[in-house]
């Protein structure tokens, strides 16, 4: 957990700012709060790491895809194209918007591919939430392609990607919107907070209503502003938002060090046979918070994670049995357990959730172990580290013996 790794002063130092002034609350109290504005703060930071034109932070990844989807007229009964692999946040966004998840296969990128996005679409599909996983990116030339070729909405979860890139453009900034996350587990944290993003002026003002009960927050006297559209409670708190600027103001320096991490744990892997690794669409652009590699088979995987466990060796997942993001945990969804009636029990689904086939994913997520990189790692903890895994691969494919 990169960000978490260097909590400390910055974070103290801005969270005392909001005290001091004790205005916790985004908007308003302009006098009270002594120029110090947390959220735009840490929207102004966010904007100047990305490029994006417009960001705007709310409570969580969660609500920021969520968001980004509304804010792109995407709602009930339009079918929107969702990978089997993610945290299943970005599977709840599109149900709770009242839209339709239609899963399609994913590739070597741990992401949603081109030709799985083709199989899918039909004359009802309206768009794709691309879900970029563990720190890197799908192919986005090839993804875009698609997009425009069957005019759909691309609308991007970059909750995991945070800083990284694909040719120099920040991943996120690929659709029509985007959004990331700042919860614990992320390249930089904000305890609990998102951000969505959009070069789109139209987009970014519905997003910034939508996100606080419709307020177009314009004027200096809340209770008298306008309502363009319903919304809800999305916002942001000023504590919330003080740790994700101090936290994002250290990404460039998480990154350098995670890259350096990653590229010496793969240099050392590449030498054991059997191990080979995620595809990242543009190398240098990773922001390298996960070490993704492959294994033969679903087999070999499963045994190494074994063997892993008995070595005492942590800070990995195995994602094909992981509860939240895969699919073949995720009975609740398969079953249509909710707590009231969404939308798609009433308007039906072209997909059984309980009886998908999608053996690409299967294949690709059954053979993946990933580990997370932490950035305060010394480089004989980096090697340690290797030499473990490779052993542990060693083990179950008889290139060793007990």
């Amino acid at each position: 957990m990169p960000g978490t790794e260097l909590f400390g002063s910055e974070e103290r130092k801005e969270i005392l700012d909001v005290v001091d002034n004790g205005v916790l609350f985004r908007y308003g109290h302009d006098q009270q709060r002594n120029g110090r504005w947390k959220a735009r703060e840490f929207e102004a930071e966010v904007r100047k790491l990305t490029g994006a034109r417009y960001a705007h932070a709310i409570s969580n990844g969660s609500a920021a895809i969520a968001i980004a989807m509304a804010a792109c007229g995407i709602g009930a009964g339009d079918e929107v194209i969702v990978p089997p692999f993610t945290f299943i946040a970005s599977i709840e966004a599109v149900l709770f918007i009242g839209a339709i998840p239609v899963f399609a296969e994913i590739d070597e990128t741990l992401c949603l591919s081109a030709e799985g996005i083709r199989k899918v679409t039909t004359s009802k599909t309206k768009a794709i939430c691309l879900v970029h996983m563990c720190g890197g990116m799908a192919d986005m030339d090839a993804i875009m392609k698609v997009t425009e070729e069957l005019n759909l909405i691309l609308v991007e979860d970059a909750g995991q990607a945070f800083a990284s890139t694909y040719k120099g453009k920040a991943i996120g900034l690929f659709g029509k919107a985007g959004s990331y996350s700042f919860d614990f587990f992320k390249i930089a944290t904000a305890g609990e907070g998102g951000i969505f993003v959009t070069d789109d002026e139209a987009t970014y003002k519905l997003a910034d209503a939508y996100s606080d009960h419709g307020h177009n927050h314009e004027g200096n006297n809340r209770g008298m502003e306008q309502h363009p559209v319903l919304g809800f409670n999305y916002r942001i708190s000023e504590l919330h938002a003080a740790v994700g600027l101090a936290q994002t103001r250290k990404v460039p320096q998480i990154r350098e060090a995670n890259q350096k991490h990653k590229k010496m744990l793969m240099n050392i892997l590449s030498q054991t046979e059997g191990i080979s690794f995620a595809h990242v669409a543009d190398p240098s652009g990773d922001s390298a918070t996960f070490l993704n590699f492959f294994l033969p088979d679903t087999e070999t995987a499963s045994r190494t994670v074994a063997e892993l466990n008995k070595a005492g060796i942590g800070g990995f997942n195995y994602w094909y049995t992981n509860m939240y993001h895969f699919i073949n945990q995720w009975d609740h969804l398969k079953e249509m357990r909710t707590a009231a009636k969404l939308p798609v029990e009433l308007l039906g689904s072209p997909q059984d959730y309980a009886k998908l086939e999608l053996p690409k994913s299967q294949e690709v997520v059954g053979r993946l172990i990933s580990f997370g990189i932490r950035c305060t790692w010394t480089e004989d903890e980096v090697r340690e580290l290797a030499n473990g895994i490779s052993n542990c691969v060693k083990l179950v494919t008889g290139v060793a013996t007990v």
